[in-house]
């Protein structure tokens, strides 16, 4: 353990690649949180990817692999027997459940309907939209973040301002805090 808060990460933020990544690069050395999956949410990511954006099955076996590699502590496994004690949206209970047992106090996801208060609460989680987790991580550690997104820009061959262009396309309000300091070129 990192000391850095774990993190379950749901496969409708996982299946972003452009917020995934960043969100992935936040959470290598020096980590800024400790990502959490289950093998049903990376089934989902990878259902997700195939079939509603176009992805290959050899790409989707591949970032499997690279997150086995990489992240080989974020997976969670022996969660199975909570599901049914969870209240919360039928299909996102394994979600819960896997974060209740992996002791990870926040689910980062676009699907806060499926997460309400009133479910997690009784649990010590909460859900946060991935806006709000990142500016939560950026007002906290606002020179890492900035220096790990201009590795990941460099990374793809553009700039940081192309870079948080992208961003603002799901979470504009960070790409926007994190734009305020920066001098266009």
């Amino acid at each position: 353990m990192t000391g850095a808060p774990s993190v379950v990460l749901d496969a409708c933020v996982l299946a972003n690649f452009s917020l995934c990544d960043t969100l992935l690069r936040l959470a290598e050395p020096p980590r800024l949180f400790e990502p959490k999956w289950s093998d049903e949410i990376i089934r989902e990511t990878t259902r997700t990817l195939q079939l509603k954006l176009g992805w290959p099955g050899s790409l989707t076996a591949y970032l499997e692999s690279e997150l086995r590699t990489h992240f080989s502590e974020a997976w969670i496994i022996g969660y199975e027997s909570l599901i049914p004690r969870m209240t919360n949206n039928e299909k996102d209970r394994h979600v819960v459940a896997a974060a209740i047992h992996s002791e990870s106090p926040v689910i980062v996801t676009f699907n806060l309907r499926h997460f309400r208060p009133e479910h997690l609460n009784p649990w010590g989680i909460f859900a946060l939209h991935p806006q709000s987790f990142l500016i939560e991580i950026f007002q906290q550690e606002q020179l890492l973040v900035r220096t790990k997104l201009e590795q990941q820009a460099a990374d793809r061959g553009r700039s940081l301002p192309q870079l948080l262009n992208i961003l603002s396309g799901t979470v504009p309000a960070f790409a926007a805090l994190v734009s305020g300091g920066i001098t266009r070129k």
